[in-house]
């Protein structure tokens, strides 16, 4: 009889066991290494019939434990038809949304305008050009470091920055 309660008891145990590890199993996101981003980010980034020279040095992004990741890096546009409509390169590879503006995996253009304290931030597909929405970027608080471009993890902030400006984002998992 006794050995039939163990018996049940470690059944019980290697069947639930797994579940809750399962369970407990969150996707964690940090902030994207040097290498993790030349690896991911082109030096030439494809925009629509263009391949537009990349800023590496201001290439910013997440990574998640799984491997996917969301990067993006600024465009040398000067000479391109994509002057003054795009400014950096999006590269993403889970799904995020940037207030109405959902963004399945994929490469992605971002352009912004300037609206009086605020930025109107503009998402086109890359290859094709086809706006996707727009959101818009208010001003930061004083005191925080100008960046021309950084994604932060969720852990210290959820939102891009460009600039003096925070674009609000939410990871959909």
């Amino acid at each position: 009889m006794r050995f039939k309660i163990t018996l049940v008891l470690l059944l019980a145990l290697f069947v639930i066991l797994p579940c809750s590890l399962l369970a407990q199993t969150k996707t964690t996101w940090r902030t994207a290494t040097a290498a993790e981003l030349s690896a991911a980010l082109p030096a030439r980034a494809p925009v629509e019939r263009e391949r537009i020279e990349t800023e590496m040095r201001t290439a910013s992004g997440i990574i998640n434990s799984q491997g996917k990741i969301i990067a993006g890096v600024v465009l040398i546009t000067a000479g391109y038809s994509a002057e003054g409509k795009y400014s950096h390169y999006l590269l993403v590879q889970s799904p995020i949304r940037f207030q109405n503006v959902s963004l399945s995996p994929g490469a992605y253009a971002v352009g912004w305008t300037r609206k009086d304290d605020a930025l109107s931030v503009s998402f086109y597909d890359a290859a094709t050009g086809a706006e996707r929405g727009s959101a818009i970027a208010p001003h930061l608080a004083q005191g925080t470091r100008v960046e021309s471009f950084r994604i932060w993890p969720p852990s210290e902030h959820t939102f891009v920055q460009i600039g003096r400006f925070a674009l609000p984002y939410t990871l959909i998992d």
